[in-house]
């Protein structure tokens, strides 16, 4: 059994706790008014006629699984979702969930991006894209229940390399649970309750991307500036700084891979 991570000396800063509690609570409240606002349904798993840009993804995953499939192999250079984003350390434990950040908070990181340029130019045409990564998921490992931030932002997986036997490779959204398959994608809001196992002697792969849920005007406007005030705050300010490092850090592995291949192919060697 994998250990669990411990909780960061630095979250447990009386003010960080502080504007977290109460971030929570003016996330709920405002939760009531974006259902109100949004423009497709406020269920847990959305049909994916809402969303024609999906298409492309399902045209073209083999090309994306290809690309997934070069990234992995700098397996070891790729951070455990904890080392991103430290307040997920309940959920993500040593190096069982890897994640190869691709988009975050509606940027694009620019050197992850170069490894994978036909996964990304196709993420860039989907609409107020947020976030966006290759999702790679331990051989028998159990993400925890859990809920996300906001009612403003939809959640979409790709199925890329998923162990044959997939029915013990599962997510469970409210009280619905779906295997994935290789080339299928589905949506769903992870404000609702969501867990995942992968009961199998294989990884998982996919593609997990964020995007602006459609709403009304007022709807648009408050999630708008949900998300800017979100981001002067160290829940996004800590990713960033980490996702910079993160990117150097394999970086580094891909130069000395290449090092590695050039002075074994070197006759004189």
């Amino acid at each position: 059994m994998a250990t669990p991570v411990e909780k960061p000396a630095h979250l447990k800063n009386k003010r960080r706790a502080f504007i977290k509690t109460n971030g929570k609570k003016v996330v709920r409240k405002i939760a009531n008014y974006q259902s109100k606002q949004s423009k497709v349904p406020d269920t847990p798993k959305l049909d994916n006629s809402h969303f024609p840009f999906l298409s492309e993804f399902t045209d073209n995953w083999e090309t994306i699984q290809a690309e997934a499939r070069e990234v992995l192999k700098y397996r070891d250079a790729i951070p455990g979702f904890h080392e991103i984003s430290p307040d997920q350390y309940r959920l993500s434990t040593e190096n069982n969930w890897k994640t190869f950040v691709l988009f975050g908070f509606g940027q694009r990181l620019e050197k992850n991006a170069a490894l994978a340029p036909k996964t990304s130019a196709i993420l860039e045409a989907v609409p107020n894209l947020q976030t966006a990564m290759f999702s790679i998921l331990a051989p028998g490992y159990h993400i925890p229940a859990h809920k996300g931030v906001t009612k403003g932002i939809l959640r979409s997986h790709l199925g890329l390399i998923i162990p044959k036997d997939r029915e013990q490779c599962r997510i469970r959204v409210d009280d619905t649970i779906t295997p994935w398959k290789e080339g299928e994608i589905f949506v769903f809001d992870d404000t609702y309750e969501h867990e995942v196992w992968n009961d199998t002697d294989e990884e998982r792969v996919i593609l997990l991307f964020d995007f602006d849920r459609p709403m009304k005007l007022g709807g648009r406007i408050l999630n708008k500036t949900f998300l800017n005030i979100m981001k002067l705050t160290a829940f996004y300010q800590d990713p960033k700084k980490n996702l910079q490092t993160a990117e150097e850090r394999l970086e580094a592995a891909i130069r000395t891979a290449d090092a590695n291949m050039e002075a074994m192919s070197d006759p004189a060697g």
